[in-house]
């Protein structure tokens, strides 16, 4: 099993490193400001901010630009999944940097789905736009009146009537549709509900301008409503697209949905281990910055142990992740499911744990605004939720490993 990064893998961090010292980590506060300013000067949050929009040009003259499509014709960019990994950490380091190079979610997770089961008109007329960075998008999957962690679970109607599908239904925490940019949902819910279980649920293609959408609010996180992105609460009322919009016909939702959430649950841990990195740097740089009771905070016994127990759970997690994306690249992302689900469980779980130290070790300044951690902290805290809850990943493991001693 090798873990050597290609040159090319190489050169792209040595490029992307220099990008982020440039040009991000100097504008967090700037990016901050823009999305106040913007709620403050015109009373409107989710306006996209011009930082970003002035990056991105900067990012794809550099090549640092749809790195995580694999073997896809329209995006040539793109990087294995082992390649990608280091790259992806570097861009989690900040939260909202990875749109910069048009790596964010979900709109991967979805460029991939149109790429893998997407007709050639679907990719015409969506998939090539979100490589552009043109347009954004959103994926409705989970919903409120069900537990979503169950994906068989959720009621939201597709019905055929003639040429098109009718789409009933509610769903909430559609990250990425409170952005005015947002043209297109990919949405999961049920065309039959009679069949087998898991051949009851379709999924379909939505514009975002289709009468009947309703985004009823957006839902904040801690408090934090990550604007422009945001996460929302919609309402789908007799919304009618056409029937082929369906992706791979009726009854493959599930299917799709076991393809699209392998590459976007590693994808979630990489960033996860940047988010880790960052936060136990500047943990050690708080410490070495600080005296109580006479000496360097960095020199009291129980923070050299909670150093040191970071510096081991990143790097465990780091090489789970490795070798998660080795065998997706390897054997593919069915076969890697084991390796996928426990690095699910690892990493986001390990990133709470370095953020909870960085925060203690920076005092009441930790929980403030004036450092990164504190929102890191609330956007890591989701990741235990997204894309399947800690214990469901702990049932795939115990269930796979139980059937190897049947």
């Amino acid at each position: 099993m090798d873990f050597e990064y290609s040159d090319r893998c190489k050169n792209l961090q040595d490029k992307l490193l220099t990008f982020m010292n440039q040009h991000v980590y100097p504008n967090e506060k700037t990016f901050k400001q823009q999305v106040d300013s913007n709620g403050a000067d015109k009373g409107n949050r989710w306006i996209p901010t011009q930082l970003i929009e002035d990056l991105k040009p900067k990012a794809r003259e550099q090549g640092l630009w749809n790195l995580f499509l694999p073997k896809s014709v329209r995006a040539p960019e793109g990087l294995s999944n082992l390649d990608y990994a280091p790259l992806c950490e570097i861009m989690g380091r900040v939260i909202w940097a990875p749109e910069v190079f048009n790596c964010s979610a979900p709109d991967t997770g979805n460029m991939e789905t149109i790429e893998r089961y997407g007709s050639e008109e679907h990719k015409r007329q969506w998939l090539e736009p979100l490589l552009r960075g043109e347009i954004r998008s959103a994926f409705a999957m989970t919903e409120p009146a069900v537990a979503s962690s169950d994906a068989t679970n959720i009621e939201t109607r597709i019905e055929r009537d003639g040429e098109h599908y009718v789409i009933n239904g509610h769903k909430w925490w559609i990250s990425g549709a409170g952005d005015p940019r947002c043209q297109i949902f990919i949405l999961m819910g049920k065309t039959d509900p009679a069949a087998a279980r898991h051949q009851q649920q379709s999924m379909i293609l939505v514009p975002a301008d289709t009468p009947g959408i309703t985004i009823t609010r957006p839902l904040p996180v801690f408090g934090y409503d990550d604007a422009p992105h945001g996460h929302c609460e919609i309402r789908y009322e007799n919304v009618r697209v056409p029937a082929a919009n369906i992706l791979l016909g009726e009854g493959r939702g599930f299917e799709i949905a076991q393809g699209r959430l392998g590459p976007g649950r590693i994808h979630h841990c990489m960033r996860a281990i940047g988010v880790a990195e960052r936060a136990l740097e500047l943990m050690c740089q708080r410490l070495n910055q600080r005296v109580a009771f006479g000496k360097k905070i960095s020199e009291q016994g129980v923070w050299r142990e909670r150093i040191a127990e970071s510096r081991i759970q990143i790097d465990t997690a780091r090489l789970l992740t490795l070798k998660a994306a080795y065998m997706m690249d390897k054997v593919g992302n069915k076969h890697a499911q084991a390796e996928i689900a426990m690095i699910k469980v690892l990493a986001p779980n390990v990133a709470q744990q370095v953020l909870d130290w960085a925060i203690q070790a920076h005092g009441a300044g930790g929980v403030s605004d004036d450092f990164p951690l504190a929102a890191q902290w609330a956007g890591n805290r989701t990741l235990r939720l997204a894309d399947g809850p800690d214990e469901v990943h702990r049932n795939v493991i115990a269930k796979l490993e139980l059937a190897k001693h049947l």
